[in-house]
């Protein structure tokens, strides 16, 4: 596996900063945004990213609600919310719409660095095995011009 490449999204500045930080000194690869669609921006501009550490609540678009859009543009891409106002409710519809994890601010790093490093060798699974058939649709298909 690769390093994971991780981008935080949280409205408190100060707390993306220091955990960006703290994974960095984690050899995690981190960029940062601060508003959902800030976040969808970055996530254009960085089609390799293979995880999403996404606050529940921000100002603007919820964390719900850039779940949704993350989903729609980037499938494989895993989301991990976090929220320090955690309800039953925003973590049942965030596991519907796909997320990968649920956890609660303030979080331990070390769980944070294991579910960011699950979440990043999933993404990298798929991502393997969709380019391994494409590579054997791609010789099939040659094979047949070839004959």
């Amino acid at each position: 596996m690769t390093t994971p490449f991780l981008m935080l999204v949280d409205d408190e500045v100060s707390f993306v900063e220091t955990l960006a930080k703290r994974l960095d000194k984690r050899e995690i690869r981190v960029i940062t945004a601060f508003s959902g669609i800030e976040s969808l921006e970055m996530l254009k501009a960085n089609q390799g990213l293979d995880v999403i550490v996404l606050d529940v609540k921000m100002p603007g678009m919820d964390g719900i609600e850039t779940l949704r859009n993350i989903k729609k543009a980037s499938p494989l891409t895993e989301v991990i919310m976090l929220t320090g106002h955690a309800t039953v409710e925003a973590a049942i519809d965030g596991m519907k719409l796909g997320a990968y994890d649920f956890l609660m601010k303030p979080c331990d790093i070390e769980e944070l660095v294991r579910k960011v490093v699950e979440a990043a060798t999933k993404k990298q699974v798929h991502d393997e095995k969709i380019r391994d058939a494409r590579d054997v649709r791609i010789k099939e298909i040659l094979d047949i011009y070839d004959s």
